[in-house]
């Protein structure tokens, strides 16, 4: 039997001050009743890694004035603006599950990429934000898992047109190619848009069919 790992209270209080209101478990933990205590009265989320699977049902939409949980994950060249929109959206009162990274020391987007999609396919959080040097990977990456539609937006209104259009589940942005002012530009007209449906569903409906194909 592998040994627990144990959770305390400056665990919690750790998570607590990076903002981030989920905890990732994997059911191999000891809580201390301290840490316990300061999970309710911070009202942190607890999610089990084993919940996330690749082939767990996706949710297809949310009602995106309701949200109020994301994640949101970067490789080193995203990271200074990653903890901007952090508070950014904090200060909107969303929850945030940061899977990552923690510093700008090298290090590989695939990892960062893969984790918000998986917490966005499970339905853990109701939409996922990835930032690395220009969008373009951590789409690629993301894209891979069924269920994930992910859009590298540039502008108000590709931001716009891949909630609306294409139910678009998490959101790409490039560090070195956008400004702060545009990023947070970027993020206000992707949570207030909602997805359309009717003909745009029939698309997807489409996609769906080609995504499932051996």
């Amino acid at each position: 039997m592998s040994k627990k790992r144990l959770v305390t209270e400056n665990d919690i209080l750790k998570i607590i001050t990076k903002g981030n209101g989920i905890i990732e478990l994997t059911g191999n933990e000891l809580i201390t009743p301290a840490a316990k205590d300061k999970i309710k009265e911070a009202k942190i989320k607890i999610v089990k890694t084993s919940e996330i699977k690749t082939d767990s049902i996706f949710q297809t939409s949310f009602p995106f004035d309701e949200i109020k949980t994301l994640a949101i994950g970067s490789d080193h060249t995203g990271y200074k603006f990653k903890e901007i929109i952090k508070k950014y959206l904090q200060d909107k009162n969303y929850n945030i599950l940061d899977v990552g990274t923690n510093n700008e020391e090298s290090c590989d987007y695939p990892k960062f990429a893969k984790k918000v999609a998986q917490f966005v396919k499970n339905g853990a959080v109701a939409f996922g934000i990835i930032l690395d040097a220009t969008g373009n990977p951590s789409a690629i990456t993301a894209n891979k898992i069924k269920g994930i539609r992910a859009a590298n937006c540039f502008n108000e209104f590709t931001a716009k047109s891949a909630r609306e259009h294409n139910n678009a589940n998490i959101l790409t942005l490039g560090a070195k190619a956008l400004g702060e002012e545009t990023i947070k530009s970027i993020l206000d007209v992707w949570v207030k848009s909602k997805f359309l449906g009717e003909r745009h569903q029939r698309r997807l409906d489409l996609i769906t069919e080609i995504e499932n194909l051996e």
